[in-house]
């Protein structure tokens, strides 16, 4: 292999490399804009709830809350903000490294071309066309100089054209490299705006948690008065589960209270549900968790601790709760100073949506995925438009969190 082969080959083998390493990046960086823009949507809702709450009566712990929220939201942001900063830069150096590689190139492609031009004029000056045919042997020879005399000619034409194809390509790498840097310096000056505001957040909520301190026993009261509340609900979701296996196991002949006895279609229905761990949809179209699936401290009140089967999701004022899954309404009850709940089963799978002012399905509906089973209800003591929203199987409580995406 020539020199000049052997320089093309590395060259090729490196664009080649360079052009797989830009398709892993551009599929990251799109996944980033994505997270990226979602963030920024959810500290917007946040900061909606937060304003439009601030016209209510509501407690200084709700307004801790809501503003931890938008600090954690804001961190998030930060920090996918830095991600795509950091991932520009790899890009941007790659680019450059694949300009520095086109520049060689073209550079050869010029000293290859240069040189044929003089190779071919001197040959010019030396005889002509016309002579260097006559001067053949044979025809046969004859026939080959002319057929030398046209691939030499279609070789220069290549050859110009290669140096065409590549500076354009070179102009096009300089265009999306300055592009790049544009976008870097936008998502720099972005990441200021954003830390900036975090700490201002900061600081008020540092003012907030310094009125708790004073008041801890008091607020501590209050969070295990809101804890009864919650257990008292979850007691009663428990009963209604229990009562609803009793019922569906009686007609297929089952004294079970625990476990669902199962069709054939039952089953089918159970089995897709799973497969859709992770995947399901939220049960709004916008909102934020503000309690957490399971026991958890308090982030204020160190003296307190939060327990929930399931996660308290705040949404607009005016949301609807969506089914996550295609199933049948099993159950819609008034829950004591809960306002009205529905329960969608899907085989021994059970979805609740807890928390709403009045509902759109009637039991024993089908009902599908994304379908409005109802208006969220707005709570009285802190103003927010909340769902709670808790998963089962069978009598056995699951983690949301586990199950819908992204949350």
């Amino acid at each position: 292999m020539t020199k000049r082969n052997f320089f093309k080959c590395s060259l090729l083998i490196g664009l080649f490399l360079f052009s797989i390493q830009s398709f892993s990046q551009e599929n990251k960086r799109e996944e980033l804009e994505q997270r990226r823009l979602e963030l920024q949507q959810e500290i917007a809702r946040i900061n909606n709830l937060r304003t439009s709450n601030l016209k209510k009566e509501k407690s200084i712990l709700t307004e801790v809350e809501d503003l931890q929220q938008q600090i954690r939201s804001t961190e998030n942001l930060i920090r996918v903000t830095n991600q795509q900063a950091n991932l520009l830069t790899r890009e941007i150096n790659t680019n450059q490294n694949k300009i520095s590689a086109l520049r060689k190139e073209l550079e050869q492609l010029k000293v290859d071309y240069s040189k044929m031009i003089s190779k071919s004029y001197k040959s010019k000056s030396q005889q002509s066309r016309i002579m260097f045919l006559l001067s053949a042997e044979s025809f046969l020879q004859a026939y080959k100089r002319l057929q030398y005399m046209k691939q030499y000619a279609n070789y220069r034409h290549q050859q110009g054209e290669e140096i065409k194809l590549r500076t354009l390509e070179l102009q096009e790498l300089n265009t999306s490299l300055a592009e790049q840097k544009k976008v870097k310096d936008q998502l720099i000056a972005e990441n200021r705006k954003t830390r900036a505001d975090l700490e201002k957040n900061r600081k008020a909520q540092a003012g907030l948690i310094a009125e708790v301190r004073k008041k801890e026993g008091q607020f501590a009261s209050q969070l295990r008065q809101k804890q009864q509340e919650i257990n008292a609900i979850d007691r009663e979701i428990e009963r209604i589960i229990e009562e609803a296996i009793a019922a569906s196991n009686k007609a297929e002949g089952s004294t079970s209270r625990s476990v669902f006895k199962l069709t054939p279609e039952a089953k089918a229905l159970a089995a897709d549900f799973e497969k859709n761990k992770g995947k399901l949809p939220w049960p709004v179209r916008t909102g934020t968790v503000v309690l957490r699936y399971g026991t958890q401290p308090h982030p204020i009140v160190k003296t307190a601790t939060m327990n929930s089967n399931g996660v308290r999701i705040a949404t607009d004022a005016g949301s609807k709760a969506r089914a996550v899954f295609g199933g049948t309404v099993s159950e819609i009850i008034a829950v004591k100073g809960s306002s009205l709940m529905v329960m969608v089963r899907h085989g021994d799978y059970i979805t609740i949506y807890n928390h709403l002012e009045s509902v759109d399905v009637r039991k024993g509906q089908q009902v599908s995925l994304g379908q409005d089973l109802g208006d969220i209800a707005i709570n009285k003591t802190d103003g927010r438009t909340t769902l709670y929203f808790v998963m089962y199987k069978n009598n056995q409580k699951l983690n949301p969190e586990e199950w819908i995406y992204q949350m």
